[in-house]
C-alpha cells in the first residue's frame, strides 16, 4: 500500500498507517510505495512507525518496501527471537509471503545493515544488489564502536546526530508519550537481545566472500558511533564492493543518521548501486 495521506493529529509528522502481513504467524508491519524494481529497506534500531523522507525519495525510482523488524515498531517480538539467524529466516519468509519476484535491491542501515549482510550471505542469489549504510556487525579492534548501552538519553541524540540533533526534533515529536516510552523500551530490549553479546559476527570475516553481487559500503564521515574504518573493512571483505564516503552537507556533519540528514543523496547512492546490477 501507499502510506496514508491522513494521520491522527496526535501522531508525529512522519507517522503513517502500516500494512500487515502474517510471516510464520507473526503480524509484521510494513510500509510500501512506488513502482519498478524492489528496494527492501531494513531500518536501524529506531525511528520506526514512520515513512521517512529517504523512503519517499527511494519510492520515486523503486517499489520501496520498509518492514519493521520483529520487536520494533508495530511488529511484536516473538519469544523465539534470539539472534540474527531468526531474522534471516523471518525475512526469507516475508519475501516469499509477499511474492517479491522482481529484482530486489537490499538496503540496510546500522542494525539493518547487519541484517542485510546476513541475508545476502545466506541467500546471495536472491538479491540484485546490496547497499550497506554505516552497518553494524564486524569486529575491528583498532577502531571499536561506541557503546550505546552506556549512553544517557541526552547523549544518545548528541552522538547519533554528531551534535546536529537540535535540527531534527520534528522526527521525534508526536504520539502519546506513554505509548512512545513503552515502545522505545520494548525496542531497546530487542536491540539488547540481538547485540549485547557479542556485538559483531566474527564469521563475517570469511562468510562475506559469498556475496558477489554489486555492493556499496557507505560510510558516514562524521559518525561518532561506528568508525568509518569499519565500513572500509566491510568493503575489503566483500568481493568487488565499492566503498563510498558520504561527507557532511549544508553545514552539518555526516552523522550516524545521515540517512535522515541527506535522504536524496543516499537514495542516489542506492540507485547507482542498483544500476551496477544491470550492466
Amino acid at each position: 500500500m501507499s502510506p496514508a495521506d491522513q494521520k491522527p493529529e496526535q501522531e508525529g509528522r512522519f507517522w503513517t498507517e502500516p500494512s500487515f502481513v502474517e510471516v510464520d504467524g507473526l503480524a509484521t508491519a510494513y510500509r510500501r510505495k512506488g513502482a519498478g524494481d524492489i528496494v527492501l529497506f531494513l531500518h536501524g534500531a529506531g525511528m520506526t512507525r514512520t515513512w521517512l523522507p529517504i523512503y519517499e525519495s527511494l519510492s520515486k525510482s523503486f517499489d520501496t518496501l520498509v518492514p519493521e523488524h520483529p520487536g520494533f515498531g508495530d511488529t511484536p517480538r516473538p519469544d523465539t527471537l534470539e539472534g540474527f539467524d531468526d531474522l534471516v529466516l523471518h525475512y526469507d519468509a516475508l519475501i516469499r509471503e509477499l511474492k517479491l519476484d522482481k529484482p530486489i535491491h537490499l538496503v540496510g542501515h546500522s542494525l539493518g545493515g547487519w541484517i542485510a549482510a546476513s541475508l545476502a550471505v545466506f541467500y546471495p542469489e536472491r538479491f540484485a544488489s546490496v547497499t550497506l549504510l554505516q552497518p553494524m556487525g564486524i569486529l575491528l579492534p583498532e577502531a571499536p564502536s561506541a557503546d550505546p548501552f552506556r549512553w544517557s538519553p541526552e547523549e544518545t541524540g548528541e552522538i547519533l546526530f554528531s551534535g546536529a540533533g537540535a535540527n531534527y526534533g520534528e522526527y521525534f515529536e508526536g504520539g502519546d508519550p506513554v505509548e512512545n516510552a513503552v515502545r522505545e523500551y520494548e525496542e531497546s530490549i530487542t536491540f539488547a537481545r540481538l547485540t549485547w553479546n557479542p556485538r559483531y559476527d566474527w564469521k563475517f570475516d570469511h562468510r562475506l566472500a559469498r556475496v558477489t553481487i554489486p555492493v556499496s559500503a557507505v560510510g558516514f564521515a562524521d559518525d561518532r558511533y561506528i568508525p568509518v574504518a569499519q565500513i572500509r573493512r566491510w568493503a575489503e571483505l566483500i568481493p568487488g564492493a565499492e566503498f563510498v564516503l558520504l561527507s557532511g552537507a549544508n553545514g552539518e556533519p555526516a552523522s550516524h543518521l545521515a540517512n535522515v540528514q541527506q535522504p536524496d543523496k543516499i537514495a542516489e547512492i542506492v540507485k547507482q548501486t542498483a544500476s551496477r546490477a544491470k550492466r
